[in-house]
């Protein structure tokens, strides 16, 4: 019998503190109205300084199991997508996580993919189940951007917000509960649209990297903007065509939350009504990988999200990536 996966469970944790934009005005040249009129973005959450990215995604991701119906002992495969890792390197935040909720001797393992992460993420617990190896796998997307914004720099400061979100997608025989389809890639040639440069082999850890400020985010806005419109819009066209499937048969269109500009011209382009498409970049900014299942988990808690409805993911992000995903929702409604 063939096995596909499906999405059993959402959860998400978001900070205590709020950045309004009115706090931002007292530390950068901004002001409210400009953020509002240029990103859609009214405050983002901002974690503790005791707050690690593994932390958050460890409040997510206890939620998703908890809601999922799977016992934990029975989660098999542990990812993280992130950018902000609780550490250079190694050891991964997926092995932080796995600990802080006592998973043990299973497979773990962080992936890069900046704002796609998530969806990325979801193609390959699609691979792992889909090929027999795994049967239930925790997927995380978890940002501390906070730990890599320089808050002098009002051109990326305004955007970023922390938070995680999580799910778990588990084996099914249902093909009805299956996730339908993914599109996942890259194109290097654009690195430097948005990029972190140091601590790296290309700028190694010392004085003169922290002189220079490289171990912040840099991003060149207009040139991401206008690519992030043309290839969100493009990918997604590809995969309703791909499945057969119009704009007007998604009930939730998921798109990755960093600017309502880019969200209403993607939207407008596909003909997308306001009630289709999901938007929580007003209140949480754009939080990288954690962005879409935290996404989808506000239209869970609030009850719009039911048991069998489709979603339409769609994220762009820095390499550059972008990534696509048609699924059903396969867990419970709340």
């Amino acid at each position: 019998m063939a096995q596909y996966a499906a999405m059993r469970s959402i959860g998400a944790y978001v900070p205590k503190k709020i950045l309004s934009n009115t706090d931002l005005e007292k530390m950068v040249d901004t002001t409210d109205e400009w953020i509002v009129k240029r990103t859609g973005i009214k405050e983002r959450h901002i974690a503790a300084e005791h707050e690690s990215t593994s932390d958050m995604g460890a409040k997510a991701a206890s939620l998703a199991i908890e809601r999922s119906g799977i016992a934990k002992e029975d989660i098999d495969l542990v990812l993280c997508a992130t950018v902000t890792p609780d550490y250079f390197n190694m050891p991964s935040t997926a092995c932080i996580i796995s600990k802080k909720l006592d998973i043990t001797n299973v497979q773990a393992f962080d992936i890069s993919a900046a704002c796609s992460g998530f969806v990325y993420l979801l193609s390959i617990a699609k691979a792992f189940i889909e090929s027999g190896m795994k049967k239930n796998v925790l997927i995380i997307g978890a940002e501390k951007f906070s730990s890599i914004v320089d808050y002098t720099d009002r051109g990326t400061c305004i955007l970023f917000g922390d938070g995680a979100g999580a799910a778990v997608i588990s084996a099914t025989s249902d093909k009805k509960e299956a996730i339908v389809d993914i599109h996942a890639s890259a194109d290097g040639t654009y690195a430097d649209f948005l990029v972190t440069p140091a601590p790296g082999s290309v700028h190694p850890a010392n004085q003169k990297m922290l002189d220079k400020k490289l171990n912040f985010v840099q991003m060149k806005g207009n040139e991401t903007f206008k690519l992030a419109v043309k290839t969100l819009t493009q990918d997604v066209i590809e995969i309703l065509h791909t499945n057969n499937l119009q704009a007007s048969d998604i009930p939730h269109f998921i798109p990755h939350q960093a600017n309502y500009r880019i969200i209403k011209a993607v939207g407008d382009a596909l003909g997308m009504k306001d009630e289709q498409v999901v938007l929580t970049v007003q209140k949480y900014g754009n939080t990288s990988a954690a962005s879409i299942p935290m996404a989808i988990n506000d239209i869970y808690e609030s009850g719009r999200l039911k048991k069998g409805d489709l979603m339409l993911l769609d994220t762009f992000g820095g390499g550059l990536t972008w990534a696509s995903a048609l699924l059903p929702f396969a867990g419970a409604s709340k």
